[in-house]
């Protein structure tokens, strides 16, 4: 799906269907650092051909979504809830990885008269990240991807096995990181890095939140993940054996279906 924000072209990713009358629920997905809407491609098909209409979005300057990448949180959150105003969404459930869930809490808190349910995948109180990784992400090459796939993964994704035949997910997810447009990535951990306003945000939410946590995950642990579901007033945690950070990646399933369920 394409449509026009602040005079740009803006996509979403809908898993190949949309769901039929004005009154099926809508569901945002929102990516993280260096990625695409296609990062969902896992959830969104299996989503949207379940009644809900399925909005991926690729944040400006990612994927086919015009415009520069945006250097804020903030600045991300105000253009979710611009893309939903030019799709015609009044109101959804918004859910993101990383980053991603750095942006959907900011929203949900800002806008709440536009939040039905709120997904934060893989998210923590702070998203502090390391110097070396940024100087990395600005030099570009190999290095940056390299380095968030071996971290983001889990024991099993490092194995192979994974439940899609032919599917290498590190490959995958590196070679998503690689082809992100020039200086993408860098933009998004400065970003993710500058955002320190989570608890404050958090405390901010009435909607009914899923915080969604891996035991393995390196980058967002769950020891870091506790305090922000403190903050919240309506809160499930879940947590997925043997997953690291990667987790729609990982265990396709299972995310697939906690987001059905805060869907509908």
């Amino acid at each position: 799906m394409e449509t026009k924000v602040n005079g740009l072209k803006a996509h979403a990713v809908t898993g190949g269907t949309t769901a039929d009358g004005a009154e099926a629920p809508v569901l945002v997905l929102i990516h993280g650092a260096g990625m695409d809407g296609t990062v969902w491609q896992l959830q969104s098909r299996y989503i949207a051909h379940r009644g809900v209409k399925v909005l991926a979005v690729d944040l400006p300057g990612h994927g086919h979504s015009g415009g520069d990448p945006l250097a804020s949180i903030a600045d991300m959150a105000d253009w979710v809830a611009a893309f939903m105003d030019a799709a015609g969404v009044e109101i959804a459930s918004v859910a993101g990885h990383s980053m991603g869930a750095l942006i959907s809490l900011d929203f949900a808190a800002r806008y709440p008269e536009k939040v039905r349910a709120v997904g934060l995948l893989g998210a923590a109180a702070e998203m502090p990240v390391h110097p070396d990784l940024i100087k990395a992400a600005e030099d570009g090459g190999m290095l940056a991807p390299e380095l968030i796939t071996d971290w983001g993964f889990g024991t099993i994704a490092h194995t192979g096995g994974h439940l899609l035949p032919g599917l290498w997910a590190m490959g995958a997810a590196e070679r998503l990181l690689a082809d992100a447009r020039p200086g993408a990535l860098a933009v998004d951990l400065k970003a993710c890095d500058a955002y320190k306003d989570a608890l404050v945000e958090a405390a901010k939410i009435d909607a009914p939140v899923v915080l969604i946590s891996g035991d393995e995950d390196k980058m967002t642990p769950l020891k870091n993940a506790k305090p922000l579901a403190e903050a919240l007033a309506d809160v499930t945690l879940s947590v997925l054996p043997k997953t690291g950070h990667m987790m729609m990646i990982e265990r396709p399933r299972e995310v697939a279906k906690l987001l059905l369920g805060l869907s509908r």
